[in-house]
């Protein structure tokens, strides 16, 4: 690792995007070459257009991770604001709201939206943390009140504040890390946001896996029947030996490091489970499951771990650990 070490902070996290869409060009290439064989069964061919789904995503995601890391501060900040704002609307196109939400609407969209991520921006991390959970929960009611529709005003608000929260305040996060600095850690935040990514993605495949091959005892078999405690434990022991592994990348030891790499896939699975039973409640499989209906797009499948995960693990590398 001393030579990695001895590179400056630019060449540390260009070797680290050269390592990802290196890794991303020769999975393109072996599934591209898996594919040229037909596959006569339909399971099968579901599988794999889900795969080439997956791949899409994942070159997607990383092409923005890397439009945010060299566009600086406001390319970071703007990349993740567009991400927000698809995802709190594809939240919004699949709940129940009324004419009389309109006035919160746009105070969401328009106003706590953008002011989040301008707090973000400037690095006034301190406000960030309580922005929306405080001053943006009280301002919304109130705009919702003075709209004069008592009809469903505390579940209508309730699921706003619920978006807000979680496409709004969870997602900006991770803009945050980017801006993260610590003394010997200067300009390497796109490290903790891969390092972030990395060990929720390894939880969310081990859980889906073990979940698999394991005896079903599902804990909430009405919204999960894949979801069980021993898949689960399996999916943070991932989290947590792969954040052990990548610690060198990270600010602190290998021991902390697979403690808030635990952290931050449990809550990512658990993230991933609540969201399950919001489509369940909705009615719908995906988040984007009828787009010609809702003109939702899916992106909140995606990132829905990541918001739950992101504040938990900001709040980890800020306050706790380092």
């Amino acid at each position: 690792m001393q030579p990695l070490r001895s590179l400056d902070a630019t060449a540390q996290v260009g070797l680290l995007f050269v390592s990802l869409f290196g890794l991303l060009v020769l999975a393109s290439v072996a599934f591209a070459l898996l594919s040229i064989k037909a596959v006569p069964d339909e399971r099968a061919r579901e599988r794999q257009r889900a795969t080439a789904r997956d791949l899409r995503a994942l070159w997607l995601g990383s092409l923005v991770f890397w439009i945010a890391w060299v566009s600086g501060p406001v390319g970071a900040t703007l990349a993740f604001a567009a991400f927000s704002f698809l995802a709190l609307r594809e939240f919004i196109t699949l709940v129940h709201t009324r004419r009389a939400d309109h006035r919160s609407l746009i105070l969401a969209f328009f106003v706590i939206l953008p002011l989040q991520y301008l707090i973000v921006a400037l690095r006034r991390f301190d406000l960030f943390s309580v922005f929306v959970p405080v001053y943006a929960f009280l301002a919304l009611p109130v705009a919702g009140a003075l709209a004069g529709d008592p009809a469903r005003f505390l579940e209508r608000n309730a699921k706003m504040q619920w978006g807000i929260m979680v496409c709004v305040f969870g997602l900006s996060h991770a803009p945050a890390l980017l801006l993260l600095e610590f003394r010997g850690y200067e300009e390497r935040g796109a490290f903790l946001v891969f390092f972030l990514v990395a060990v929720v993605a390894a939880a969310q495949l081990t859980q889906e896996v073990a979940s698999r091959h394991l005896r079903r005892r599902p804990l909430a078999r009405h919204i999960d029947r894949n979801f069980s405690l021993r898949a689960f434990a399996l999916g943070v022991a991932a989290a947590a030996a792969l954040g052990a592994a990548l610690f060198w990348i990270t600010p602190v030891d290998a021991l902390r490091a697979a403690v808030m790499a635990a952290v931050a896939g449990a809550c990512g699975t658990l993230g991933e489970l609540v969201m399950r039973a919001l489509k369940k409640d909705a009615g719908v499989r995906w988040w984007g499951n009828r787009p010609s209906v809702t003109g939702a797009v899916g992106l909140l499948d995606r990132v829905a771990p990541l918001c739950f995960a992101a504040p938990v693990f900001f709040h980890s590398v800020r306050w706790y650990f380092v």
